[in-house]
């Protein structure tokens, strides 16, 4: 364990076998739930020897062709972007799992060997079956919405970087060992994100490297540094922390599975967030500042404050989407954006 963070806190023995989601979803910090996921097949194959686990995983589905990034030895298996930033320092393609578990075993830890990762395969379509004997009993009404993606994550060992998903999320270390250095939302301009597009893999990750930080090239990192939580996970922990936390992610045995659970508690007609910083980034960003201050104002009254302020005081029939956002009005508001986007 490097230096500094502070340990995210750990729920043992019985405590985690009833999952106290209300109680983390109310806290919003991360919490490892310790051996949450220790009685999984998978995990014991993966106690008995890593080429046990490969089998386990080859009998739901070795011929299913997944993607797999590939790094060199250089990269030291920290999957980011080339020295320019003008493209990855990895390449990608798709091959049968059964090829990329045997190549990963090959590797089997040793110096000067590439870096090989596969990240968020979608369990239910890749290895159909596994989940009716690898699985989290869900059952709090956060998961009513629409049903948690699950999914996989396969390496030797790797680095993803710091990021940030737009989703909540179980983490279950399930063979090897995993790292997880956490940030709360508030860091953002202290980790330094990259670009917004190309992204090593789908959202903005931080320009700093954990392992060696430069300090003299991004000298708020130390603030950031100040607030690190740092999770060290075995097989059978798991990790929960909530959307829009800050995490790397450090594979550190040299054959790694991770499943994890992304979901989000609103309904499925409800649009990403992220759509809107794009636009406000064309529409707001550039404006005077007076301006922008005023438009401050104005989202904390429309969006940020309490949601039924803007309508409370209007008759029912005509607070349209200031009232309650069902799909129908949903379907509305977003054709009538599409139409000014249009103009």
């Amino acid at each position: 364990m490097r230096d500094w963070g502070t340990p995210v806190r750990r729920l043992t023995g019985a405590e985690p076998r009833a999952i106290p989601f209300d109680t983390l979803f109310a806290a919003q910090q991360p919490v490892v739930l310790a051996g949450l996921a220790r009685d999984w097949p998978i995990v014991e194959r993966g106690l008995s020897g890593a080429g046990q686990a490969a089998d386990y995983l080859e009998s739901f589905g070795g011929e299913s062709a997944v993607t797999v990034f590939t790094g060199p030895p250089e990269i030291r298996g920290r999957f980011h972007y080339n020295a320019d930033v003008s493209g990855m320092n990895f390449t990608s393609g798709r091959e049968p799992l059964r090829e990329i578990l045997a190549r990963i075993l090959a590797t089997d830890g040793r110096e000067g060997e590439p870096a090989i990762y596969v990240g968020s395969t979608d369990i239910d379509r890749f290895l159909p079956g596994f989940r009716a004997e690898n699985d989290l009993a869900l059952d709090h009404p956060e998961f009513g919405f629409k049903p948690p993606l699950v999914s996989l994550w396969i390496g030797n060992r790797t680095t993803a970087a710091a990021h940030f998903d737009m989703s909540h999320n179980l983490a279950c270390c399930l063979v090897g060992a995993r790292r997880f250095t956490l940030f709360p939302p508030d860091q953002i301009a202290n980790l330094y994100p990259g670009p917004l597009e190309p992204t090593p893999g789908g959202q903005v990750v931080t320009m700093v490297d954990l392992k060696e930080p430069d300090l003299a090239r991004y000298p708020r990192f130390a603030r950031a540094m100040e607030t690190a939580l740092v999770a060290e996970l075995e097989p059978g922990d798991v990790l929960y922390y909530p959307a829009l936390w800050w995490h790397q992610v450090d594979a550190l045995a040299a054959f790694n599975i991770l499943a994890n659970y992304w979901w989000n508690p609103v309904p499925a007609h409800i649009d990403s967030p992220q759509t809107t910083l794009l636009h406000a980034l064309l529409s707001l960003r550039d404006r005077p500042a007076g301006e922008k201050a005023a438009w401050r104002e104005l989202f904390d009254y429309y969006v940020f404050g309490d949601a039924g302020q803007a309508g409370e005081h209007l008759p029912g029939q005509a607070r349209g989407p200031l009232g309650p956002m069902d799909e129908m009005t949903a379907r509305r508001l977003r054709a009538r954006v599409l139409n000014r986007l249009n103009r």
